[in-house]
């Protein structure tokens, strides 16, 4: 067999399950930890900052689950505008991410939003602003474990037109455009920025890519949002999300994608299952 110019892209095999499934890590939590069965709400958000999980708790609208088995985090069930959702904090980068997002769905999510902090690199706007990602540019490595080599990971079609109108309901400054999805972010050179603007790039981040490239290949739906909020420290008093380190605004545009999603998801099943990309 023929090796590829890296190691990350050989002996992949993605027609193949996993021997490793999450499915058997969270049977061994809960009877490590004694922690009862149960599910996850429907919909369910990352939320690598923490600050929307430091909100909600501040705001006594937020209680720990008792089902959640997962190792490694913590989720609460928020009950926020008269809707409910999971949420968890801290899980950042590519690798992290993904693993929650497996385990969320095998624990009952139907629905994965996530909202992430990320460096502006295009100079033609002033964070801070929100990004729904319709492409992330695949520079990290977990993508290349789920999907073969190519340059970007994409949202879903059906799921984006179905978010059609979040932009401008959502009542907060968010734009459609693409990240570059980064594993690190102090590596973040002038010549990488450049490439990246010169793809028409707007922002850096850590997950999305990854989070596509999963939800492609596991047929689930998630939607990456990235709150541009810096200019990577070039600047001083850099890292201003806004008032209540903009958790106020991100929680507006997660009900506005939870609303969408809620009263087009048979439409989206439907197109799955004949299988169109309308």
């Amino acid at each position: 067999m023929t090796r590829s110019t890296s190691v990350i892209l050989d002996h992949k095999h993605y027609g193949k399950p996993s021997v490793f499934v999450p499915e058997h890590l969270l049977r061994e939590a809960r009877r490590q930890k004694a922690i009862p069965p149960g599910r996850v709400p429907r919909i369910c958000v990352l939320d690598p900052d923490g600050d929307i999980v430091r909100y909600v708790i501040a705001a006594n609208q937020a209680r720990l689950s008792s089902s959640w088995a997962c190792y490694h985090t913590q989720l609460y069930q928020v009950e926020h505008a008269q809707s409910e959702f999971g949420i968890i904090g801290c899980a950042v980068g590519a690798p992290f991410a993904v693993l929650v997002a497996e385990e969320l769905f095998a624990s009952g999510c139907e629905l994965l939003i996530s909202v992430t902090s990320s460096g502006i690199i295009r100079s033609d706007a002033e964070p801070p602003f929100f990004i729904l990602i319709e492409r992330a540019l695949r520079d990290e490595g977990t993508s290349y474990h789920y999907l073969p080599p190519s340059d970007y990971a994409r949202i879903d079609d059906r799921l984006l037109s179905a978010l059609e109108g979040v932009v401008a309901e959502a009542g907060v400054p968010v734009r459609r455009g693409s990240t570059w999805t980064t594993d690190a972010p102090f590596r973040e050179t002038r010549d990488a920025i450049d490439y990246a603007a010169s793809e028409g790039i707007v922002a850096v981040e850590m997950e999305a890519a990854a989070l596509y490239a999963f939800a492609r290949a596991r047929e689930k739906p998630v939607v990456c949002f990235a709150h541009v909020t810096n200019r990577m420290g070039r600047v001083e008093q850099d890292f201003e999300k806004g008032d209540h380190a903009g958790s106020q605004d991100a929680l507006r545009l997660i009900m506005a994608t939870a609303h969408a999603w809620s009263v087009k998801r048979p439409r989206i099943v439907e197109c799955r299952q004949l299988g169109s990309t309308a």
